[in-house]
C-alpha cells in the first residue's frame, strides 16, 4: 500500500501512514503526524506537530494545528476548527511553548462546524454535535451540544443514544454494550451485559 495524494493535493510530510488518501487542495505540512488508512478530504489543512492517529475522518475545510492529537477511529465532520493558542496577538512571536495541547480519544465524533477551544480533552466516543463550542473536557461517551458545549445524554461505540433501563444500567438499541453510571466521576463504566 502507499499514500495517496490527489493531484492538486499537497502532502509534504514524510509521516503519512499506508493507505491515507490526501483529496484535493488539502495540504499536510512537513512535520505533522498521519496514520494509517486516513481520509483526509478538500481543503483540510494539517499542521506540523499535529497527529492524527489511524483511520482517521478529516472531511473538508478541517483545521488541525500544531499541538492537536487525534486518536484512532476519530471522524472530524466539515469545517471542525481546532485552535491551538489561549492569548492570539497579530504580530507577536508564537512559539512551541504558547502551544496549548488538546486531544481526541479513540472514536470520538465531532459534527459539523465544531470549535474546540484548546486546552481540552474530548474522551473516547464521545460526540460533539453540529455547530457545539468546546471549552472545556467532554467525558468518555457524552454527547454534547451548544455553545458551550454542554452534556446533554451518552452515546455508545455506535454512536447512537444510551437509554438507562430501570436497574440503571445505560444500554446502547443494539444491546450490545452496557454500562453504570458512576457517581463519583460522572463518568460511564463498561459492564458485561
Amino acid at each position: 500500500m502507499t499514500v495517496k495524494v490527489h493531484p492538486q493535493g499537497l502532502c509534504e510530510s514524510d509521516e503519512v501512514g499506508d493507505g491515507t488518501r490526501v483529496w484535493a487542495f488539502a495540504h499536510v505540512l512537513k512535520g505533522a503526524v498521519v496514520g494509517r488508512d486516513c481520509n483526509i478530504c478538500d481543503g483540510a489543512f494539517v499542521e506540523d506537530g499535529a497527529v492524527l492517529g489511524d483511520r482517521v475522518t478529516v472531511k473538508n475545510a478541517v483545521l488541525v494545528w500544531r499541538g492537536v492529537t487525534v486518536e484512532d477511529d476519530v471522524f472530524l465532520g466539515p469545517n471542525v476548527l481546532f485552535t491551538n493558542d489561549l492569548r492570539p496577538r497579530s504580530g507577536t512571536a508564537f512559539g512551541p511553548d504558547d502551544v496549548v495541547p488538546t486531544t481526541v480519544r479513540r472514536g470520538a465524533s465531532l459534527g459539523a462546524g465544531v470549535v474546540v477551544v484548546c486546552g481540552t480533552e474530548i474522551g473516547e466516543y464521545a460526540f460533539a454535535g453540529a455547530g457545539a463550542v468546546i471549552t472545556r473536557d467532554v467525558a468518555p461517551h457524552s454527547f454534547v451540544a451548544g455553545n458551550p458545549a454542554v452534556h446533554k445524554g451518552w452515546v455508545g461505540k455506535c454512536g447512537a443514544r444510551l437509554v438507562a433501563d430501570d436497574a440503571g444500567v445505560w444500554r446502547c438499541a443494539d444491546g450490545d454494550e452496557a454500562y453504570v453510571l458512576d457517581d463519583s466521576s460522572g463518568r460511564l463504566q463498561a459492564v458485561s451485559s
